[in-house]
């Protein structure tokens, strides 16, 4: 039996988690005989340490944005990353001592990173030669941060043909070891709605309310007064907004609870005009392969306000930028069939660059794997 390990970070649900447990559905549907794990990196090392570094993020986020993005760019969005020098250099033989000890535990045959940290890991220990198992950066992003490992890691996922082209004119990676796959969804969204019924009023779907932070609330305030559009309101594990929004008693605005189930999920963009979201990858790339058009009051800082400017240069997301008027601009956008069709094919231009799926690539490094490879870690 083939074992293949999937290795997101934190235990919160991220897109990290997200697109580990997409390709793990995928193999346990298509290769039975192949045992699929996922471990948070993290909290196998430490759970307390995993609990604490969580909680500060989150904290940070939301009361220093600024802060983060500027310590963010500086320390894990330039190369070399200044990161490893000031503070991550100390750590680093405890953590590939842990690295190494879990491998020997589990004993994968190929090792899926959905994260930057324990890609760094895992290129140190190749770097050292005391890894040989083949390792898959699968990016969740429309960037690279420095932080992940890349020449010495066997294979890359990436999210469009500049990444591919970064990889080997800045880090010599071998062109054949790279496949543009977009950033990995659930096979369940690549069905796509070619004609959508013209509804009215227009029905909106507003994502990202599960951190409930920033401008996405006040776009809903904003929006109590009209009815210019149908709301459905994605609240997520935030069971205050999801009240606050129940209270209002608003026949044109719904709160909606976490939807887990991918098949609900597409089921619910199947009935949406439009989405109002926060540029996070996963996301994105599913109202992408869905074509719905896509609308942004406010980003989290770092990966997030990244994301948004390579979607905005690549006409794939409007900013509505104010939100008290936001729902005009998105009237006047979504009535505008020409601009909509200059969307729509944007859209197609950037699947243009997809050479094949997460789910392909995948299963054509499993088929091409022995049953069984011999587990080697070698001990420095």
């Amino acid at each position: 039996m083939m074992k293949v390990l999937f290795l997101p970070l934190f235990q919160m649900n991220t897109g990290h988690h997200k697109v580990a447990d997409t390709l793990i559905d995928f193999l346990r549907r298509q290769f039975p005989a192949v045992e699929s794990k996922k471990i948070d990196f993290l909290s196998y090392c430490n759970e307390l340490m995993e609990k604490m570094v969580s909680e500060a993020y989150l904290r940070w986020i939301r009361s220093h944005p600024t802060s983060y993005h500027r310590v963010y760019k500086t320390f894990m969005y330039q190369e070399p990353p200044r990161f490893e020098f000031v503070s991550f250099e100390p750590w680093l033989p405890y953590f590939e001592s842990k690295m190494k000890k879990m491998l020997e535990q589990e004993r994968p045959d190929l090792i899926v990173c959905t994260h930057s940290f324990p890609s760094r890991i895992l290129q140190q220990l190749k770097r050292k030669q005391a890894l040989f198992v083949p390792v898959v950066n699968v990016y969740t992003d429309f960037f690279m941060n420095s932080v992940w490992g890349k020449r010495f890691i066997d294979y890359h996922f990436v999210p469009h043909p500049e990444a591919k082209w970064e990889l080997v004119t800045k880090y010599g990676v071998d062109e054949g070891r790279i496949v543009v796959t977009g950033i990995p969804v659930h096979d369940v969204f690549m069905n796509t709605v070619e004609t959508r019924r013209k509804r009215r009023p227009i029905h909106i779907l507003v994502a990202g309310g599960n951190q409930g932070l920033g401008n996405m609330m006040a776009f809903l305030r904003a929006a109590r007064a009209s009815t210019l559009f149908r709301y459905s309101v994605l609240c997520g594990a935030n069971r205050e907004l999801y009240d606050e929004i129940a209270s209002w008693k608003l026949p044109h605005i719904r709160p909606l609870p976490y939807i887990a189930d991918p098949q609900e999920m597409n089921r619910l963009y199947d009935e949406v005009d439009a989405v109002v979201t926060k540029p996070g990858g996963v996301t994105v790339s599913e109202l992408l392969h869905k074509r719905i058009p896509m609308f942004t009051i406010d980003c989290l800082p770092g990966q997030e306000r990244i994301n948004l400017q390579y979607l905005q240069r690549n006409g794939l997301i409007y900013d509505l930028a104010e939100p008290n008027g936001g729902e005009q601009n998105m009237f006047r956008l979504l009535n505008d069939d020409v601009e909509k069709n200059r969307f729509f094919r944007r859209v197609s231009d950037y699947f243009a660059g997809v050479e094949k799926t997460g789910q392909e690539a995948l299963a054509e490094m499993v088929t091409a794997m022995p049953r069984r490879l011999v587990w080697r870690v070698l001990h420095p």
